[in-house]
């Protein structure tokens, strides 16, 4: 591998959805390897005195960000439903891949689950949906839920959040690479140039 990126996302995030659905083979065309890192915006929001998603707290920024994604799924080819409900929780999965930090199946989990919440309109916090999600991953449905909610994986969600905080990382998508921050779906491709050597200042 040529370098190594930190992929920071929360399953809410519209922006992240974009960049969890094109990563892995931009990555792998580089010879970069992509740790998935999911976080909790809620703290970080919470941090700087939001009470919920700037998309929603500032109307004028929320129509925007619809409109941009509309545009941006049409050029990336990607579906999208608006979700009757913004933003879901993505708790549940994210303490799943927490449980499973190497799992082979995790990027085809992460993107089933924002492709769920994205695309389909279904509530990703719901435990029958993301038992749904996993089944057709071939998988133990109940037995990966069941690490998913251990004290374990609950606290080392806690860990990354504080640790995304303690990183300055303000929003998502964040790429983090040695050190230096990329944040946002338009600096991804960036991203994993710098984590490839082929863009370094």
């Amino acid at each position: 591998m040529a370098g190594q990126v930190d992929f920071w996302f929360d399953f809410a995030s519209s922006y992240s959805y974009l960049s969890a659905l094109r990563i892995e083979p931009l990555a792998q065309a580089r010879g970069v390897q992509v740790n998935w890192r999911p976080f909790l915006l809620g703290p970080v929001f919470t941090a700087m005195g939001w009470n919920d998603s700037p998309f929603n707290i500032y109307p004028a920024k929320g129509r925007y960000m619809w409109r941009d994604l509309e545009r941006l799924c049409h050029y990336y080819a990607l579906p999208l439903k608006r979700p009757s409900r913004f933003p879901r929780s993505g708790l549940r999965p994210a303490r799943i891949i927490c449980a499973h930090p190497r799992a082979p199946w995790l990027a085809d989990f992460a993107r089933a689950v924002f492709t769920a919440g994205f695309a389909e309109d279904r509530d990703i916090g719901a435990r029958e949906v993301v038992a749904s999600l996993l089944r057709d991953l071939g998988l133990d449905a109940e037995a990966v839920i069941a690490a998913g909610e251990s004290t374990a994986a609950k606290e080392q969600l806690r860990r990354q959040t504080d640790e995304a905080v303690a990183l300055d990382i303000f929003g998502a998508p964040t790429f983090m690479v040695d050190g230096e921050m990329f944040w946002g779906n338009d600096r991804l491709e960036h991203a994993l140039a710098w984590a490839a050597g082929e863009s370094k200042c």
